[in-house]
């Protein structure tokens, strides 16, 4: 596990951009996992302005985001289907016909989670997997458990992941409950893994993520047991691994 430390947040979100745009110009027909939450805005941002620039092409890139909330359709705003367009897809030039999230939308979990599963299995999996890391040490929506998950699932949130994202809804009543999402096994195929963490509220789970024991209770822990992971935190972050 290789660690960068970034200045702050604008800084963590450059150097994550960089890592990103590395992989797309060296392969353009590159499978990228994608995160929401509001940790990744930042290098979406800048990706989206290197492509005005003219820097980077996304034209035959594809894409499959870790997660999705269970009963939103596709353009509530509240669903990761409509922030992924909103923060990045609208911004650049790539196929939205290649883009590819969990079907919130669909009620039937084992379907819905079986056929993400073969779509993702179809592509190759990813080349670079984005992830942010929840304060429970969760990647994509996988909990603190007894166990790894492996293939896609739905998962009833924790109430500290309910908290943390209320923020971006008018009421923590508004908050869905249950998520689809990637299974951790699903994840450890990426080619590379880069995650991105910033502030202070991070710190405890980088550092359990990183130096603490490979255990389910902490799902972002298996991570050190990948061939190619890199760690990209502001300061904050990484208060506790000094």
């Amino acid at each position: 596990m290789k660690i960068i430390k970034a200045k702050d947040y604008e800084d963590m979100s450059r150097k994550a951009a960089n890592i990103i745009s590395a992989q797309v110009i060296l392969k353009p027909d590159c499978v990228l996992g994608l995160a929401t939450g509001s940790t990744p805005i930042g290098a979406y941002k800048q990706l989206a302005a290197w492509y005005e620039k003219g820097d980077v092409d996304f034209a035959e890139v594809s894409t499959y985001n870790l997660d999705e909330y269970r009963g939103l359709s596709h353009d509530d705003p509240q669903s990761y289907h409509y922030f992924m367009r909103e923060n990045f897809f609208d911004h650049i030039n790539i196929d939205l016909n290649n883009t590819h999230v969990p079907d919130g939308s669909n009620p039937d979990a084992a379907a819905a989670c079986s056929e993400y599963d073969k779509i993702v299995a179809a592509a190759g999996y990813p080349d670079l997997q984005l992830l942010g890391i929840g304060n429970n040490g969760h990647i994509g929506f996988n909990e603190p458990d007894d166990h790894f998950s492996k293939g896609t699932h739905c998962v009833d949130l924790t109430e500290s992941t309910i908290q943390a994202n209320s923020r971006l809804f008018d009421s923590i009543d508004d908050v869905p409950r249950q998520a689809y999402t990637m299974g951790t096994q699903t994840i450890m195929y990426a080619r590379m893994i880069l995650v991105v963490a910033n502030g202070e509220a991070k710190a405890q789970a980088v550092y359990d993520m990183c130096y603490g024991p490979v255990t389910p209770a902490c799902p972002a822990s298996i991570l050190q047991l990948h061939t190619n992971c890199v760690v990209v935190a502001d300061e904050a972050a990484l208060s506790l691994c000094e």
